[in-house]
């Protein structure tokens, strides 16, 4: 009896262990990959409350992003791989500035659209180092700490 409940006991670790090394599946990350919201033509219209600028003063290409995102250039919406996240392809015969390009170290100015959550924008990834914070209806026309050094972005309370 003893055997067969050590026996148990370590088949769960395992599977546990398992599941804590497994890529963990972002139903948030899917939605500011994929959603319409994040690349709505007026990104005051977007239901996505935070929008980032590749250009200062809220100019060239933008994003909306609605959800914390831990890391600009590797969400994992589930399909086992990890997908940067661009700026909206904007003007068909001439590119806006900025169009396609990866976020991450590449955006100058944001501003935060929500009513009640605090919009910060991190140095590094996984909402570390250096940040520049708005608070509700916020923008910031050049990141004075992380412009053009941003790496993951953090809805906070205050």
């Amino acid at each position: 009896m003893r055997k067969v409940i050590g026996t148990l006991a370590g088949a769960a670790a395992a599977l546990v262990l398992s599941i804590a090394a497994a890529p963990a599946v972002m139903a948030d990350d899917l939605d500011n990959l994929q959603s319409m919201q994040a690349c709505d033509e007026l990104p005051s219209r977007s239901t996505f409350k935070f929008h980032i600028y590749y250009n200062s003063g809220e100019n060239g290409s933008w994003r909306n992003i609605g959800y914390s995102v831990y890391d600009f250039d590797a969400l994992r919406p589930g399909d086992g791989h990890a997908h940067p996240l661009l700026f909206c392809m904007l003007g068909a015969s001439a590119p806006w500035p900025g169009s396609g390009k990866h976020i991450k170290n590449n955006a100058a100015s944001a501003e935060n659209d929500h009513n009640k959550y605090w919009a910060r924008v991190y140095y590094y990834s996984g909402y570390k180092g250096a940040q520049d914070v708005m608070a509700p209806y916020q923008h910031i026309d050049r990141f004075p700490h992380v412009y053009n050094n941003n790496a993951s972005f953090k809805w906070t309370s205050s």
